[in-house]
């Protein structure tokens, strides 16, 4: 299982979604809203039933949420399998895999508490508002790009290294 020590980040996104999410969920009231930076970062609390930037959150259909945890079940084993066996073959993408997988486990943990995931950042800028996010989110993105680095330069790098040692 060479992969396996990645297992730890994943860990560690889990415990710090679950913490920030409790502390809102505890500490503000639904509809909070506090400004941090001026009015360009603002804390809030707001609930998504939906997937990534409120799609389907206007759903009323009794699958949805079965159907979500179903989905980021198979993505977590996939991605659980992935990192145990050294599949990403690279030390950045099997980080990225882990902030992904810790992510994930992180909304379906939210998803199965409160069959929706609990939001706390917006950030605007000028008349944009992106969609509220959290530390769950924010590791799925950044796991993202770090996958994508891999795939775009990994085998360049390597390449390259390996020319050197000529």
């Amino acid at each position: 299982m060479r992969g396996a020590r990645w297992l730890w980040l994943s860990l560690a996104v889990l415990a710090a979604d679950r913490a920030t999410k409790f502390a809102i969920e505890r500490y503000t009231s639904p509809f909070f809203r506090h400004s941090i930076v001026s009015d360009i970062v603002v804390l809030v609390h707001s609930q998504n039933p939906g997937i990534a930037f409120g799609v389907f959150s206007n759903s009323t259909s009794p699958w949805l949420t079965p159907l979500l945890l179903l989905g980021s079940g198979v993505v977590m084993g996939l991605l659980l399998w992935m990192i145990a066996t050294g599949r990403a073959r690279g030390g950045i993408a099997e980080c990225g895999l882990a902030l992904i997988l810790g992510g994930a486990a992180g909304n379906a943990l939210d998803r199965v508490i409160h069959s929706g995931v609990t939001d706390f950042l917006e950030v605007r800028l000028w008349t944009y508002i992106w969609p509220a996010f959290n530390v769950a989110d924010s590791a799925i993105t950044i796991g993202a790009a770090l996958v994508l680095f891999e795939l775009l330069f990994g085998a360049r790098r390597t390449h390259v290294s390996s020319q050197r040692g000529r």
